[in-house]
């Protein structure tokens, strides 16, 4: 009798199972329906791999997915990124690409279409062929490479992306992972911001968000985002990581330096900081008093933007704001200290 009822209930269990695996299923089929004309185009994972097959080209890999470059059947070349193989449902998958897909902006990079096949997943998006912003500004010569004027734009360009995930989208996306790895630049240099796989969607109407654990890349994540000691997460979040990729652009070098033969350059603003202060160019501006003025400039928004509470950082309305103005008009923002905000 016992092995007749171990039967019956692990029988009822794939019963169970199965179904709730198929309304799942349909769920998210009735999820992608509802977007209409409006959802990306959906393809198959043979049609995704055919695209990439065609020019086998390798463009980099990360911890979520590696990335291929391919051609779509009208020519245009796209890059592929396959996720890796995930234990979720997808809905929440669909749901932040089709928010991405809604999404059109000249800062943005464009999600052409998707694959979504039991836990075969993989986003299309337009391909960028001067790569990313970090292999310009790492190099041995980076303002050599982009000059001044266009790194000032590059900059501003970033910023009016952010401006438009934050407050002109239907659903309102904090990025959580802005770097220079994830600021692709088209054949004119016109920066967007890519890879959303740590996006988190909010309504417009919320300032805040509910989130557990960090997300992020060391280096770049805002303090609140690691302890809420600090605050609360919101857009402001990635106001900060905006904030540390300026000092980057400015000083030419990563923010975390693993063979700093100064303790006290470990903390890379820090070093903005010092330099900042002894008017020295930040060693990072041989030229004309212009082109210096643009590095003074781009290293006080990010001073300002890097304030260890969210409260005290601006806006990226407002930083756009700051960039418009003279670089008289910029106040010198405070010396960060985590011990004596505690």
């Amino acid at each position: 009798m016992a092995v007749a009822a171990d039967a019956v209930r692990q029988k009822l269990r794939f019963f169970l199972c199965k179904k709730t695996s198929s309304s799942i299923q349909e769920n998210i089929e009735a999820l992608i329906s509802s977007y209409g004309s409006l959802a990306p185009k959906r393809y198959k994972y043979s049609e995704v791999t055919k695209i990439t097959s065609c020019i086998n080209n390798k463009l980099g890999e990360g911890g979520y997915g590696v990335v291929f470059k391919g051609m779509l059947d009208d020519s245009r070349l796209v890059a592929v990124k396959f996720l890796h193989d995930s234990k979720g449902d997808g809905e929440e998958f669909v749901n932040e690409v089709m928010s991405i897909g809604r999404t059109s902006h000249i800062n943005i990079v464009s999600l052409f279409g998707f694959c979504l096949e039991g836990s075969k997943r993989a986003l299309i998006y337009e391909y960028m062929p001067n790569g990313s912003l970090d292999k310009y500004i790492y190099s041995d010569n980076p303002k050599e490479v982009l000059g001044w004027d266009r790194l000032y734009t590059i900059a501003i360009g970033i910023a009016r992306g952010l401006e438009y995930l934050h407050h002109s989208c239907n659903t309102r996306i904090v990025h959580f992972d802005i770097k220079p790895q994830n600021i692709l630049l088209d054949q004119n240099f016109q920066p967007k911001i890519a890879d959303f796989g740590l996006a988190k969607l909010c309504h417009t109407k919320e300032s805040k968000l509910s989130m557990t654990g960090a997300r992020g890349t060391p280096g770049f994540i805002a303090p609140e985002v690691h302890s809420r000691t600090f605050g609360v997460v919101s857009t402001k979040s990635d106001v900060y990581s905006y904030g540390m990729m300026l000092l980057e652009m400015v000083g030419g070098r990563k923010n975390v330096k693993s063979f700093a033969q100064v303790s006290s350059e470990k903390y890379f603003p820090h070093w903005i900081y010092d330099h900042f202060g002894q008017n020295d160019g930040l060693l990072a501006c041989e030229g004309t008093p212009e082109k210096e003025e643009i590095a003074k400039k781009m290293a006080l928004v990010g001073m300002w933007c890097i304030q260890i509470l969210p409260l005290h950082r601006p806006t990226i309305t407002k930083v756009l704001e700051m960039f418009d103005r003279g670089l008289d008009e910029l106040d010198m923002p405070p010396r960060q200290n985590f011990s004596q905000t505690l």
